[in-house]
């Protein structure tokens, strides 16, 4: 991965996706600006001092475990997220979801399309900044995009997909993060985050969770 310089052109920025993230932590959410570049860290290296002393002390099933999980990670990375199988997708949030390096971001797209809305491109640049960082070079990330209820279960499938794709596009030609670093799934409106109001602002989220080595 190259290292970040810190200098880029807003420009080029707002061209490539005019774009709007409005993080949140996986415990709750956060307004646009509320969210440091050095809290997107933390939240993604939560567990990351342990991480060498469990691997030495797994039991066996727990490394059978690990190593299946790790050896599937690897099967989906380079791959398009409409490519994903159901059954694909549903692995990828199973294994997400044992893990706590991560963080949740609350998208705001423009209305029915994968264009981040431009007043979030300062943190799409904290998430980018982020995720530059040299300790996590050799670190597989997935980008999990949800909707909320409103429109078809196709509809939104698709737009999640999309959405989370432009994500790691902004990622990777801002950043220059390897795509191989960076699984995409779209789960549309099957996951809601707030299940009792279906078309809350906190079920439009991304979650970006630390799942496993290069």
């Amino acid at each position: 991965m190259a290292a970040h310089t810190g200098k880029r052109s807003f420009g080029t920025v707002c061209a490539l996706l005019g774009a709007a993230l409005a993080c949140a932590a996986a415990t709750g959410s956060a307004r646009a600006g509320e969210v440091s570049e050095e809290q997107i860290v933390k939240a993604l290296t939560a567990a990351s001092s342990g991480r060498m002393t469990r691997s030495l002390t797994l039991w066996p099933a727990e490394a059978a475990r690990k190593e299946e999980e790790d050896r599937f990670i690897k099967s989906v990375r380079n791959r398009v997220t409409r490519s994903l199988t159901m059954d694909e997708r549903e692995k990828i949030a199973a294994i997400t979801e044992t893990k706590q390096e991560r963080i949740d971001l609350e998208i705001n797209f423009d209305s029915n399309s994968a264009v981040i809305n431009a007043h979030a491109i300062p943190l799409a640049v904290k998430l980018g900044n982020a995720l530059s960082k040299p300790e996590f070079k050799d670190r597989v990330f997935v980008i999990a995009s949800h909707t909320d209820a409103k429109g078809s279960f196709p509809f939104n499938q698709d737009l999640s997909e999309r959405r989370a794709e432009a994500i790691k596009r902004f990622l990777v030609e801002n950043d220059h993060i390897e795509p191989s670093q960076l699984v995409t799934v779209g789960y549309g409106k099957t996951k809601l985050k707030d299940v009792q109001h279906p078309f809350s602002s906190e079920n439009r989220r991304v979650e970006v969770v630390n799942v496993a080595d290069k």
